[in-house]
């Protein structure tokens, strides 16, 4: 028999009418399909069931023929240790390494120590050829060029085979940390000088970043960690633009690094509503559109303190999520996070996380999987427009960094955190481990020892600090 006639007498065919009588019949009249719809944080409807998507566009990593990078953190305060950490990563799968300096916005509490002797000793022995190195954004980060610019000199490292990321967003340093070292008229002005001799050492990769992290594990919605990322980059190229240095430069050098938590398809959906939105923001500035390299981080505001082992199925859905939304690399919280830093044990379930989702489940070999899923297409767009709306908004602010100064974001932000908290208090949310199916008795928790280091934090210009908050601690003493 011609399999088509099977299926069709094994599947008669349902439009969306009969779709809705069976729905309705499900319900037995006790509840209409309006109670099927449910709401995001940013009042994104999302429907039970979507048609398919017509003619959608392909969103791809910038090497969707290559696997995303595995990144491993490198932030413990004791530089020797790190360095083995490092080793051990990179000999057992990790292709990138990603180094988290004290002080730094998504530090968590860790993280090496700001100096040219630090990433020295953490890269000493280290091959860098054919891997993406990452610095995070920190206060310092304009001089980690210079420090890590000295390593690979004194390594006689090959510039065309690196991979770097250099991380300097000054809105995500003073969202994290409340200070600024100038006045925002002087950073804006001298920035783009600074920065000149990095384009004529010829180094490939990310100078400028435009990071979410911060904002997102302070309680930002998915819209209003694009919004403001948006506005940081925009706010890079006009920089250079103010500088009179031609923006198709320093286009190719912007990059983005965002959160994905366990919310899987809104977590596809930001990854691929970023790249729209760039490619939109450079269509504006009359710059062709280039690809736009992401880094995701699994979200740290997502991690709960009790059974920590839940986190492991929460990192890992946010990890899928980001290898199928296109990210270029891709970090994975070690689930002991919240207890400490993480000892070898969870440093290698993260890792292997990501080696069996691109060995085994090969999420790499198929490029924008979600591309044409309606649901996927309508959220992406969904986003996309709310993400719009807020990055008009701070650019109507004065753009992110005047907008942090006056606490505008923070409010926003503020409000949406405490719209989150409050259905977790009210039991509109649960917690796996926390608010549900809680251990009768919690199993300890391994971490490694630290040495106490206090990161400067000077500035003449002050803000109101973005602190990391996860949902657990929404329940207060409770959580």
């Amino acid at each position: 028999m011609d399999p088509a006639i099977l299926r069709q007498a094994e599947f008669p065919a349902m439009d969306r009418d009969g779709w809705l009588a069976l729905v309705q019949k499900a319900l037995r009249g006790e509840a209409g399909y309006d109670s099927l719809v449910s709401t995001s944080d940013d009042g994104i409807e999302i429907q039970p069931l979507y048609e398919r998507a017509v003619d959608p566009a392909r969103v791809t990593r910038v090497r969707p023929d290559r696997p995303w990078h595995i990144v491993q953190r490198v932030d413990d305060t004791d530089p020797v240790r790190a360095n083995r950490q490092a080793k051990e990563d990179l000999a057992e799968g990790a292709t990138g390494l990603s180094l988290v300096f004290t002080g730094a916005p998504n530090a968590f509490g860790h993280g090496l120590p700001a100096s040219t002797e630090a990433i020295s000793t953490a890269l000493d022995g280290i091959p860098l050829s054919n891997m993406l190195l990452r610095i995070n954004v920190h206060p310092q980060s304009r001089a980690s060029i210079d420090w890590l610019v000295k390593t690979l000199t004194e390594r006689r490292a090959d510039p065309a085979r690196l991979t770097l990321s250099f991380g300097i967003d000054p809105s995500a340093v003073f969202a994290g940390t409340g200070k600024l070292r100038m006045s925002i008229e002087a950073l804006e002005a001298s920035l783009p000088q600074s920065l000149a001799g990095f384009f004529a050492l010829d180094l490939p990769g990310i100078l400028l970043e435009a990071d979410g992290r911060v904002f997102h594990n302070a309680g930002a919605s998915e819209a209003q960690e694009l919004g403001i990322m948006l506005a940081t980059a925009a706010s890079h190229l006009r920089m250079f633009e103010e500088a009179r240095q031609p923006l198709v430069y320093a286009a190719p050098h912007i990059g983005f690094a965002l959160s994905v938590d366990q919310d899987q398809f809104f977590s596809i959906a930001k990854i691929r509503a970023l790249r729209k939105l760039w490619a939109r923001v450079l269509e504006a500035c009359s710059i062709e559109p280039l690809p736009t390299v992401i880094h995701a981080e699994t979200s740290y505001r997502m991690m709960t303190f009790k059974d920590p082992e839940t986190n492991i199925l929460r990192t890992t859905i946010a990890a899928f999520a980001a290898a199928v939304g296109g990210a270029d690399s891709i970090a994975v919280l070690p689930h002991t996070i919240t207890h400490g830093l993480p000892d070898g044990f969870a440093r290698r379930l993260a890792r292997n996380t990501q080696l069996i989702l691109a060995g085994e489940s090969r999420l790499d070999f198929v490029s924008d999987p979600s591309a044409g899923s309606g649901a996927i297409e309508a959220l992406t767009d969904a986003i996309c427009e709310q993400a719009w709306a807020e990055f008009r908004r701070i650019e109507a602010e004065g753009g992110s960094l005047k907008s942090l100064a006056s606490g505008f974001i923070q409010k926003r932000i503020a409000e949406m955190r405490e719209k989150r908290a409050a259905r977790l208090r009210e039991g509109k949310h649960s917690i796996v481990g926390t608010t549900v199916y809680p251990l009768d008795n919690e199993r300890p928790v391994s971490t490694l020892p630290t040495n106490t280091v206090t990161a400067a934090n000077e500035g003449v210009v002050s803000c109101e600090p973005l602190n990391a908050v996860r949902i657990d601690q929404a329940l207060g003493d409770a959580a």
